[in-house]
């Protein structure tokens, strides 16, 4: 009797009430039904009653725990996703911040360089400082242009 009145209160303090009120109430119905069969002096009945009361209220008390212990599991669930929301959330409005400042600038275009003249070579600089270019000694003439000429033929 004292262990299936031990399991009942663990029940309870599971929450088994809130979680297992049908297990919870068999165990109390049985354990009640022990308590008169001690009462009426028939000792064998009491003892398998207040075991199958004893029973019922460690299955309550585990269907308590287990309900507990999911109800936490989607408690967190939904906090993990509002954080995913807030997360995308913020990461689309930074996108579209971010496509609002780059369109109000021009496009930017690759540039190359400009190729050396053919009358130049390159040369190393002094100290190691890279290349420079320098005109060739022979400097090929360079066609005289008509400033009279307004787009015609030569």
């Amino acid at each position: 009797m004292n262990q299936a009145q031990v399991q009942l209160q663990a029940a309870r303090d599971a929450d088994a009430a809130d979680y297992a009120p049908v297990d919870l109430g068999f165990a109390q119905n049985k354990f009640q039904q022990a308590q008169n069969a001690m009462a009426s002096r028939k000792y064998d009945d009491a003892a398998t009653l207040a075991d199958e009361a004893r029973a019922d209220a460690e299955l309550a008390r585990a269907k308590a725990r287990l309900a507990a212990a999911r109800s936490q599991i989607q408690s967190k669930t939904n906090a993990n996703r509002q954080l995913r929301e807030q997360i995308e959330q913020s990461l689309s409005e930074q996108q579209q911040q971010d496509q609002s400042q780059n369109s109000g600038l021009p496009a930017q275009q690759q540039t190359q360089d400009m190729p050396a003249p053919p009358s130049s070579s390159l040369e190393p600089m002094p100290e190691g400082q890279g290349f420079q270019t320098l005109p060739q000694n022979n400097p090929q003439p360079v066609p005289q242009v008509n400033r009279d000429d307004q787009g015609g033929h030569l």
